[in-house]
């Protein structure tokens, strides 16, 4: 019987593996190398996809869990390769193919987004596996090829592949706290994309020669068709339609002109239309609810007395301009977790900070906690991470914060947004009333009914809340707007469960992914 030479190639006697290993830094760095750039488009992916599907648990769940999935069906396949094929033969292939995909998915996301624009969750699910699945795989196909190289004996097993192992475990480790901490903070998502995915190429490319010299015939062969690739990727990246305007640690954003009202501009935030600012007359409202949420604070004092105001999310500072220039002065202090957002505000929207206009950047949950108690006679909460509110503000827990920092007769309204059968407004309306004294919704009449949805305002407080006064206002602004309150509101919320810390399922209460 003639020996099969594909055979003897993979033999792991020491002498046999010692000469196909790889030089031990060049081993490493390779692992190293490909774990840490799955990591880093795992990172940037979901921050590529959010401009159309927003930025919600499904979202994130979807990107880590096709991420998870590419690893593990990359290192299963790699490994069966390694024991078909000599890995000298696809090793670069692989590496240039993998880094060539990482810098395509720009251009197929951006093309695709156009296509699968909202927050369905087969669009969130399509776009989140165009962003990671293919590139992860080839990428995480790697490192078992690696280790079947080094393998110099059965005794050696445990400390090759331990080692190896360790190593992409670091490169990942390295790749998420680089890319979350600095390169995000420094860098367009575009950029460290298509940068990874470069580096990536270039070290296949050098891989693949290093091969050639060292290798039998055939090894580290890279065909000219990846090469092209690569190129014509980093071009369709150049020539992508872009949903932003500016790139800011938490979202896509950009400003837009009215074009029936020449001072008005609109920020835009990935997927919503977040706030609307006449930059010539800040006491023009265009949105309803910020309208309905004014019309609170027009019965909550007497017209033209100051009030003290914490704002929970910032947008374009509509509010705080709108009580500034009717309620001349009023203080307020706006947290807004996104420092991108202020500067668009300050270099776009008109925005000057001043004592009596104070805006801190950083979490609104901690900007809570450290709020002196008792002091403010109203807090707004208009903070959203895509759709919903974020989970953390919806709590007992929460707005137990809010409750502390508000004086004995504040007022509380939070502007909130959901659709048929409304789940979400009823558990947070329901966890409103287990906290304060008076609680009021503030809606559209088919809201109200349960038949549409959108945006509505509960108002909260430990006082009686003048319902009756809060219906002449909306109707003064002439909103068709309702107020619900007492027996009425309660059987709206229904058995609406309370939420706590513990459980806050607010992604999954939102119509779009029940």
């Amino acid at each position: 019987m003639r020996p099969d030479p594909a055979a003897e190639s993979r033999t792991t006697t020491p002498a046999a593996a010692g000469s196909r290993a790889l030089p031990g830094p060049v081993a490493a760095a390779v692992t190293f190398l490909a774990s840490g750039a799955v990591l880093v488009l795992e990172i940037v992916g979901l921050r590529l996809i959010a401009p159309y599907v927003g930025v919600t648990l499904q979202t994130n769940t979807a990107v880590i869990g096709f991420a998870l999935a590419a690893i593990a069906v990359g290192a299963w396949s790699g490994g069966a390769a390694a024991d078909r094929t000599d890995p000298r033969k696809l090793l670069a292939p692989l590496l240039v193919a993998g880094g060539a995909l990482v810098v395509a998915v720009l251009p197929l996301v951006r093309f695709a987004g156009d296509l699968l624009t909202g927050a369905a969750a087969g669009n969130v699910l399509l776009l989140a596996a165009v962003a990671v699945v293919v590139p992860a795989a080839l990428l995480s196909a790697v490192p078992p090829m690696v280790v079947a190289l080094q393998l110099g004996s059965l005794a050696e097993t445990g400390s090759v592949v331990g080692r190896l192992s360790g190593i992409g475990t670091l490169g990942g480790i390295a790749a998420t706290f680089g890319t979350g901490f600095v390169l995000v903070a420094v860098l367009p998502s575009s950029v460290i994309l298509v940068v990874t995915g470069l580096v990536v190429v270039v070290a296949g490319a050098v891989l693949g020669v290093l091969l050639r010299r060292t290798g039998p015939a055939g090894s580290g062969r890279v065909p000219a068709g990846l090469l092209v690739l690569a190129v014509a990727g980093t071009l369709l990246a150049a020539l992508a339609p872009t949903p932003c305007e500016e790139e800011t640690a938490y979202h896509c954003a950009r400003v837009e002109a009215d074009p029936e009202r020449s001072s008005g501009r609109v920020l835009v935030l990935d997927t919503l239309r977040h706030s609307y600012v006449d930059l010539a007359d800040p006491r023009y409202l265009e949105f309803e609810y910020v309208q309905a949420i004014a019309s609170v604070t027009d019965v909550l004092a007497p017209a033209g007395e100051p009030l003290s105001a914490l704002h929970v999310g910032g947008g374009g500072l509509t509010l705080p301009r709108y009580l500034a220039a009717v309620r001349p002065g009023t203080t307020s202090r706006v947290l807004e977790v996104d420092p991108g957002v202020v500067a668009v505000d300050e270099e776009q929207l008109g925005l000057e900070t001043s004592p009596r206009l104070e805006l801190s950047v950083g979490d609104a949950r901690v900007g809570l906690a450290a709020e002196p108690a008792g002091e403010r006679d109203l807090v707004v909460g208009d903070a959203f991470g895509g759709l919903s509110v974020p989970w953390q503000l919806t709590t007992v827990e929460a707005l137990g914060l809010v409750r502390d920092a508000l004086a004995p007769d504040g007022v509380y309204a939070v502007n909130l947004i959901d659709h048929p059968p409304l789940a979400f407004v009823r558990a947070e309306l329901a966890t409103l009333r287990s906290v304060f004294g008076s609680v009021l919704l503030l809606a559209r009449a088919p809201v109200l009914a349960g038949e549409d949805g959108g945006n509505v305002v509960a108002v909260a407080a430990d006082r009686p809340l003048p319902a009756d006064a809060v219906a002449a206002a909306l109707a003064d602004r002439g909103l068709a707007w309702q107020v619900a309150g007492g027996s009425g509101l309660s059987r709206f919320i229904g058995d609406a469960a309370v939420l706590i810390d513990d459980f806050a399922p607010v992604d999954q209460l939102l119509t779009p992914y029940g």
